[in-house]
């Protein structure tokens, strides 16, 4: 899926965030991102960039965009990745 936003949205965090996070932000949501939608959260998704991916809530009434986290982007998926062992 990708989400893409007509017009530059009010963005907000729920905790200070530098501005070129804030910024990378704005842009994905403008030119289009891939998106996958938290199935347990309504209107929650994750964006994803080359090196980042973002947890945000868009309203559907506002189009606020609240960002919650944001992680590096792992280059091995989770399955392919070396299995844990307990010592």
């Amino acid at each position: 899926m990708v989400v893409q936003l007509s017009k530059v949205p009010r963005i907000e965090a729920l905790r200070p965030y530098p501005a070129r996070t804030m910024d990378q932000l704005a842009r994905l949501l403008a030119e289009g991102a891939t998106a996958r939608p938290d199935p347990r959260r309504a209107n929650f998704f994750e964006l994803e960039s080359d090196s980042q991916i973002f947890y945000v809530h868009i309203s559907p009434a506002s189009g606020r965009v609240l960002l919650i986290g944001v992680w590096q982007r792992s280059l091995v998926p989770c399955s392919l990745a070396p299995a844990v062992q307990a010592a």
